[in-house]
């Protein structure tokens, strides 16, 4: 092969890869960045029987099933200024018939569970049955007004598991 046919060839395949580098340069540099992930309201968290359960490990979600606007948002601030983690607030399904105070779970002998009653008083109903956000799912009614003065912590009667917050 002749010299200048030769240089014709590199030549040839350095520009095809050239083509094919600036290609891939330019979809990686158009590529959008990773969007920023919030981090999830609670986790799982394991407790052992015998073990205390505080406020600051349980997240507790308000639903408003009254007819009073903002009893949900009332509800979590005073949960939250007592030690509680926030989790979602809103208003109940249209169905659901509250006149003081339920939470709704499938674990009703749960600590985080107990824990959350002793807040709420003695009129507070426990259904057993899928709460509708994370955490501990409250559920108020026309006759709730507000907190009462609750346990500090409770034990675990047996084995359980809660949603807290994820640690840092």
């Amino acid at each position: 092969m002749q010299q200048g046919a030769k240089t014709a060839a590199t030549l040839s395949v350095l520009c095809v890869l050239l083509v094919i580098v600036g290609v891939w340069a330019f979809n990686t540099a158009t590529e959008p960045f990773p969007g920023k992930t919030d981090p999830p309201i609670c986790v799982a968290t394991s407790i052992d029987a015998g073990e205390r359960v505080f406020p600051q490990q349980v997240t507790v979600s308000v639903y408003n099933a009254s007819d009073r606007n903002g009893l949900a948002g009332r509800t979590i601030d005073l949960f939250t200024e007592d030690g509680f983690n926030q989790g979602v607030t809103g208003n109940a399904p249209r169905n659901a018939r509250v006149r003081y105070a339920q939470i709704w779970t499938p674990t009703p002998e749960g600590p985080d569970v107990r824990l959350v009653a002793t807040r709420l008083g003695r009129e507070t109903e426990v259904v057993r049955r899928e709460g509708a956000g994370v955490g501990v799912t409250v559920v108020v009614g026309d006759d709730f007004e507000e907190l009462t003065r609750g346990k500090k912590a409770v034990v675990a009667e047996d084995d359980a598991e809660i949603c807290s917050p994820p640690v840092s």
